[in-house]
């Protein structure tokens, strides 16, 4: 197999099994396909995926510099606790009260484009996964220093979210559908789903096991799935 496709393939296979578990921001997408429709779900997912990839490319010419970030990354830690607790809320509160029937964070009027980049610059959790990855890749000369091998990693990063986000708002939207949840039932369930994503991430700072621990142990992101890459 050519290089070349053999590091845009990694990109989009890590990427796309990277987003399919519950998160806030492919969470946050299907939330917004279900209530406000595909388009502004997209938009979302398309901000919030290019933040990502922005944060892939800078580290992987300047990883020494944002491993020395503790503190600014510990910050962003807590900001991501503090938007989490806050989509929760929105959640159950446009639960309680139906006659609004939206999440008030990711239903007003920023563009959605504009808030998936956002919500995803603050999440500094996606750091230490794609330096796992990246050290792996590297590792198994898989992927190679250069221009073009980096911006194809990229490149397959980003199709690979957006088939992952996708999943997230078109099989939202027919759960919704096929179960014939109200708008209410799904703001309980999400709602939820925010309230535990904000739970754990607490128990992961307060046990260390945060970003800054991460970048120190990458082989806890990898969970041993390396040895099986050749």
């Amino acid at each position: 197999m050519p290089q070349v496709v053999k590091i845009l393939m990694w990109g989009f296979i890590i990427s796309f099994l990277g987003s399919l578990p519950l998160g806030t921001l492919n969470v946050a997408a299907m939330q917004i396909g279900i209530t406000d429709g595909i388009k502004p779900a997209l938009w979302f997912s398309a901000g919030s995926l290019t933040a990502e990839i922005i944060y892939v490319r800078l580290s992987l010419v300047a990883m020494d510099w944002v491993r020395k970030q503790e503190k600014l990354l510990k910050a962003l830690e807590w900001v991501t606790v503090v938007i989490v607790v806050a989509l929760a809320a929105s959640s159950f509160w446009a639960a309680i009260h139906p006659e609004g029937d939206k999440n008030v964070i990711l239903s007003n009027t920023m563009h959605r484009g504009a808030l998936g980049f956002t919500m995803s610059a603050l999440n500094p959790v996606q750091i230490p996964f794609w330096f796992g990855w990246s050290t792996v890749l590297f590792t198994k000369n898989i992927l190679k220093p250069g221009f073009w091998n980096y911006n194809l990693y990229i490149i397959g990063i980003g199709i690979g979210t957006l088939a992952g986000n996708c999943a997230f708002i078109f099989g939202g939207r027919l759960l919704a559908n096929q179960l014939k949840a109200t708008n209410t039932i799904m703001n309980y369930v999400i709602g939820s789903v925010f309230l535990i994503t904000a739970i754990i991430q607490i128990i992961r700072i307060y046990s260390k096991k945060d970003t800054a621990h991460q970048l120190e142990h990458p082989e806890e992101i990898t969970s041993g799935l390396e040895k099986k890459i050749h």
